[in-house]
């Protein structure tokens, strides 16, 4: 069976944001009732978090997606629930290619829909440019990982693009900075996502806050106030990370800086390339 990525329906048919959200909640439920942990991830997960109006507004002021505000739903788990999860989004509409399963499936495993045009779930972690780990911080949130969590996923892009840096900026407009899960960027997990020890990890963050900080003023609909307050909680970030007590191999690694790739390449699959 052929399916159609996002990227092949017109605009006219394309799901509305309500249809996106209102379905990641009922994964999310349905699948615990199953004895599943399913956690929604991405942009989609930071929007889930915005409970201010004038937040949502910012949110589709910046259009990060012009028509189509989400493409897919994106869900982290752990592996444990691998074989549960072909069946329990096989039992809620989604169908799977094969091919596609055996070469992704232990790291990730990709659904087709009909309504919602692609759901992906990772598995314990996500792997791109750098690796962030899930193991224990599922149970930290109902619905969503944890904002640290949906923070690192999108500053860990080496390539960074202009849909994650308006992620960003709305989370960080959006919510506080401290020691916390609740409602706020919990500091403390980006020394567990182990910046003071993985050099590479830390420049790739601080690079893509100095990025974002310089593109405040580009964004119109941002208000005086929207970038100080995103700049100063960006500085709070930054400040922290300086202060961290850095590893020996952080800092052997420091001294070879980008000479030295410091990230891993990412492999850009599409659902063409699985039918060659």
């Amino acid at each position: 069976m052929k399916y159609r990525l996002p990227s092949e329906i017109p605009l006219e048919e394309y799901p509305k944001p309500e249809e996106f959200i209102e379905e990641a909640k009922k994964l999310v439920e349905d699948a615990e009732k199953d004895g599943i942990i399913l956690r929604v991830m991405g942009g989609l997960g930071i929007y889930l978090h915005l409970e201010e109006e004038e937040h949502k507004k910012l949110w589709k002021k910046l259009g990060r997606l012009g028509g189509k505000f989400f493409t897919d739903i994106d869900l982290a788990s752990y592996s444990k629930y691998r074989e549960k999860m072909i069946q329990f989004l096989t039992r809620k509409g989604y169908g799977f290619d094969p091919r596609l399963l055996y070469r992704y499936g232990k790291k990730r495993q990709i659904f087709f829909g009909t309504k919602i045009p692609m759901v992906e779930v990772f598995f314990d972690k996500l792997e791109m440019c750098h690796t962030i780990s899930f193991k224990g911080r599922l149970e930290a949130e109902k619905i969503t990982l944890p904002l640290a969590e949906l923070l690192l996923e999108k500053l860990q892009i080496v390539k960074i693009n202009e849909k994650d840096i308006k992620d960003i900026i709305v989370l960080l407009r959006s919510h506080e900075i401290g020691e916390t899960d609740k409602e706020t960027v919990n500091l403390k997990i980006f020394e567990r996502a182990g910046l003071n020890k993985d050099w590479g990890f830390y420049y790739t963050v601080t690079t893509n806050f100095g990025k974002i900080k310089s593109l405040l003023d580009k964004y119109s609909v941002l208000s005086d106030e929207d970038r100080g307050v995103v700049s100063e909680r960006i500085d709070k970030i930054l400040n922290y990370l300086e202060k961290l007590p850095k590893t020996s191999g952080w800092k052997f690694r420091a001294k070879i800086g980008t000479k030295k790739k410091w990230y891993n390449d990412v492999e850009d699959w599409t659902y063409l390339k699985a039918e060659e």
